[in-house]
């Protein structure tokens, strides 16, 4: 029998978009702290453009890809039920934009703008909604031949994959085409450190990004009934062992202690409603420990310019959160239960596949088509928006 929607619920997911989307002023603080201060404008100017850019993909093409809803019907047929379809859309979009945000973290500093809100487009209006359909509206069977064959289909309760996973891994390969900052690296390979330009920025954009992610996983129910304790709980649970996981692996460095508890909460949104406290503790542990350990390899050893650690964050930690739903989900570990850990690992790994075949064949379009990079005297200027000339000017 289909759940009655109410008023209450429709509040309920309004104020779960709005948490959510407080979450990008997260990312572009986090972002605009970590960027060197000529960046700073451009980092700014660039989050909202793609929020802006997403809405537009989501609305027209993206939510239908998904769900197979659109709303062009009359707003009176719209308004029906509370217009809780929506803020149900309002809702997701703000999930949906987070892949652009985060991947724009990776690309910073010497990126196009304009080739950048295409691939916004193409993401947010094709590859992602392609997975999202199938995890979570049961597209293409995927969901129904795991359930027959291992007894559970993959669970992804909050995103930790659908939204996490595949921006991380979606970045990877933009940050692969488009080549490490000049600079960044010496001729014999050694690193040149781009200090964070504003600790106290950063430091701000990780607090909003904390705050509202319990938005981004209590209010993933849709429901005032489907509230839960346990995820708002486990999601505490998480953030602190990323957070102090970070704060060890990371010898007390700011900029990871801050990450820290953002790998936590990433890691934790697959399996937040059936993990147990514990289990969701050593979720956010394992995290923060995989997020420090990946940044140090990826910049200093595999020489992959990813500015803000984006794959190591939301990439991998991600893809860690989807593979402990199936772990501390389980029963035998305290959790409720209904998880399967190959399930997660085929449906994790699904996701990493569709992200990195999108992006490669985005990024690579656009890079053969119209190029992705500044040239090295825009990269040298800090962006190619005359809005921050007009402010370089100003300062002259």
């Amino acid at each position: 029998m289909e759940a009655i929607v109410t008023a209450n619920d429709t509040l309920f997911v309004l104020l779960g978009a709005i948490m959510v989307l407080a979450m990008h002023a997260g990312f572009a603080f986090l972002e605009v702290g970590t960027v060197r201060h000529k960046n700073q404008v451009n980092s700014l100017v660039k989050i909202m453009t793609d929020f802006s850019v997403s809405t537009i993909a989501y609305f027209f093409v993206g939510f239908s890809i998904a769900y197979g809803v659109d709303f062009f019907s009359g707003a009176e047929t719209l308004a029906v039920k509370n217009g809780y379809a929506l803020v149900k859309f309002f809702f997701l979009l703000t999930f949906a934009a987070a892949i652009p945000a985060i991947i724009s973290g990776g690309i910073a500093e010497r990126a196009k703008f304009n080739p950048q809100l295409f691939a916004t487009f193409a993401i947010v209006g094709f590859v992602y909604p392609f997975f999202e359909g199938i995890t979570w509206n049961s597209h293409y069977g995927f969901q129904h031949w795991l359930n027959q064959s291992f007894g559970a289909g993959f669970h992804d309760f909050a995103g930790s994959v659908v939204v996490h996973a595949m921006g991380g891994w979606l970045a990877l390969t933009a940050v692969i085409l488009l080549g490490a900052r000049r600079g960044r690296y010496s001729k014999e390979g050694r690193l040149h450190a781009y200090p964070p330009s504003n600790i106290p920025f950063l430091a701000l954009g990780a607090w909003i990004l904390t705050v509202g992610w319990f938005g981004f996983n209590v209010m993933s129910a849709q429901s005032m009934q489907g509230i839960s304790g346990l995820v708002a709980v486990n999601s505490l649970m998480a953030m602190v062992g990323g957070t102090l996981a970070a704060l060890v692996m990371g010898k007390n460095d700011p900029g990871f202690v801050h990450n820290g508890p953002l790998a936590g909460l990433v890691a934790v949104c697959a399996g937040s409603d059936v993990m147990h406290p514990l289990g969701a503790l050593a979720t956010g542990l394992v995290a923060g420990v995989l997020f420090v350990w990946a940044f140090n390899l990826t910049q200093n050893r595999l020489k992959v310019d990813d500015v803000l650690g984006v794959w190591p964050l939301h990439g991998l930690c991600g893809a860690w959160g989807g593979i402990a739903a199936g772990i501390f989900g389980a029963k035998a570990l305290g959790g409720i239960g209904g998880v399967s850990l190959i399930a997660q690992l085929l449906g994790t790994g699904l996701g990493v596949i569709v992200a990195v075949i999108g992006g490669f064949a985005i990024y690579g379009a656009l890079k053969k088509l119209v190029g992705i990079r500044l040239s090295a005297e825009e990269e040298f200027d800090g962006a190619d928006l005359s809005i921050h000339k007009i402010v370089a000017s100003s300062e002259d």
